[in-house]
């Protein structure tokens, strides 16, 4: 039974989806819903499954796989609820405890999550897909020494599986003599007889390793190896996903953003963390959430979620839907957002919005939601784009797999960025340089706690020890005192970068041209 990832769990495991089930009537139906599940197509699985479920069927697998489903399309929610059935039907199910965890990890019940991985421990002790996804929890709650220690159970009972000697790697460091290193080499000397998947995070894992100990050509060539294995598996069309943002930039000119200011809802609890992933979003993040007048709230959803809502149509239609949105419908935008954002946190002074790709929208945010703060993470472009190069990122971003993709995306993400300094409200938008804030951390935290209207407090500095999750590829990072190692990291692979930096040195002009003359 093939397994399949959920892209919102940083490498975690689900359970296998489960193609053993009715063998009477309900058999057409199930085996049309398995088929969507392995084809990637959710929400016609989903609707398979509730087929069946209004036929009345009760099969634990149908709960099961219809949660895995939702979880593909981000309805966590809805999941939650299907794990729950499956697990009133067969309470001793493993494998549904462990989808039921990524569930609730999604949804921020960390102390629950928890607690379903380490039951499915209990029950099958051999699982080696709960000790990971329990390692991996603890690693986003800064337990490090107990997430390794629960990968390497993982790795104990599967050694053979080297996505979980990656995550390992992701959460400690791997000397050269260290014995896991030892295991991958010896795995990679058979390389050929693994799976394309497995022999993607074996990559990952020996990049890693190498990194660690300073072996920088053999790190980089496990990197385009790792990336090319990867880019074979998703599609990404490039053309569409770089117009967007050109018309983005056509659309929001100043007098279209002038026409309609003062149209969205005033509130000053939101503040949002924009850029590109491995810019320094999630060190600022916990330097903001460690002011005890902010929730971190971490990479949220919400935005696009709302967005959905009022323009009545899916968000992929932005930019151009946005020229139909009236008055009314950009407050009821602001509105909707925090809806689904306070109840977070009740009565919170402000909560960050993480979400880096909210870049897209900064517009659209400014006049939906005018008091909110809108803070810029930006860092060297190099180090930015071979940070990005080095994560096996589990959802989205799937610019990044290839170098001169990836430059291409950053110079039309810096071209947007640019356009909306020019056209929206002089300091609207604050930009925060990883290499000054590494530099000076505290300068740069006292003026940003001041730009988000809060009195400085010298907590922001110990964030470090701030134990809230953090669910990102920084997790550990954010766990140590602000260092400054990576500042140029990048530009020590310049040998292996040609497609990037040639990408990265073209000028914006054939994108900022045409734009200004709209602006």
């Amino acid at each position: 039974m093939p397994r399949r990832s959920l892209p919102a769990a940083k490498g975690i495991h689900p359970s296998n989806v489960g193609n053993h089930g009715p063998a009477d009537g309900l058999a057409a139906i199930w085996a049309q819903a398995i088929a969507n599940h392995q084809a990637g197509r959710f929400a016609d699985a989903t609707a398979c499954y509730d087929r069946m479920l209004a036929r009345g069927a009760r099969f634990p697998e149908i709960h099961n796989n219809r949660g895995l489903a939702l979880a593909e399309l981000g309805r966590y929610e809805e999941a939650e609820a299907a794990y729950r059935r499956a697990l009133a039907i067969k309470p001793d199910n493993p494998e549904a405890l462990c989808n039921f965890g990524l569930a609730l990890a999604e949804l921020g019940r960390f102390d629950e999550a928890e607690a379903a991985f380490r039951r499915a421990i209990a029950i099958s002790p051999g699982f080696a897909g709960a000790y990971n996804n329990l390692g991996l929890i603890l690693k986003e709650r800064g337990q490090l020494a107990e997430a390794a220690h629960a990968i390497e159970q993982a790795i104990r009972l599967s050694p053979k599986d080297a996505s979980y000697y990656d995550n390992l790697a992701a959460t400690k460091s791997l000397n050269a003599d260290d014995p896991h290193v030892t295991a991958l080499d010896a795995m990679a000397a058979e390389a050929a007889t693994l799976s394309a998947a497995n022999r993607m995070h074996l990559h990952f894992a020996l990049a890693k390793a190498g990194e660690h100990h300073g072996d920088w050509d053999n790190t980089f060539r496990h990197l385009l190896a790792a990336n090319a294995l990867k880019r074979a598996t998703i599609a990404y069309d490039e053309a569409p996903t770089l117009a967007k943002m050109e018309r983005t930039c056509a659309l929001f000119t100043r007098q279209f953003i002038s026409e309609r200011e003062g149209s969205g809802t005033s509130s000053a609890v939101p503040i949002f963390i924009i850029g590109m992933p491995r810019s320094g979003t999630t060190l600022i993040e916990q330097i903001l959430a460690s002011h005890p007048a902010i929730y971190g709230g971490g990479e949220l959803s919400l935005f696009e979620q709302a967005l959905d809502v009022v323009a009545g149509v899916q968000r992929s239609l932005f930019p151009d839907l946005a020229a139909d949105l009236t008055t009314h419908q950009l407050r009821s935008l602001g509105e909707l957002y925090l809806q689904k954002l306070l109840p977070r946190v009740p009565g919170a002074v402000r909560i960050t919005d993480k979400m880096p790709a909210n870049f897209l929208y900064a517009g659209l945010i400014h006049l939906a939601l005018p008091g909110a703060t809108i803070i810029h993470a930006v860092r060297d472009p190099v180090d930015t784009c071979v940070s990005c190069f080095s994560v096996h990122f589990t959802r989205g971003q799937a610019h990044t797999y290839d170098l001169a993709e990836l430059g291409r995306f950053y110079r039309h993400y810096e071209a947007l960025m640019a356009h909306w300094r020019r056209v929206l409200p002089f300091g609207r938008i604050i930009d925060v340089h990883y290499e000054d804030l590494v530099a000076d951390l505290e300068g740069v935290s006292r003026r940003l706690i001041a730009r988000c209207g809060l009195p400085w407090d010298p907590r922001c500095l110990d964030f470090c020890h701030n134990n809230r999750p953090v669910r990102t590829a920084s997790a550990v990072q954010v766990r140590q005192p602000v260092y400054r190692s990576s500042v140029g990291r990048g530009h020590r692979y310049g040998k292996f970068l040609g497609p990037l930096l040639a990408e990265l040195t073209q000028t914006n002009d054939a994108i900022v041209s045409p734009l200004r003359k709209a602006g």
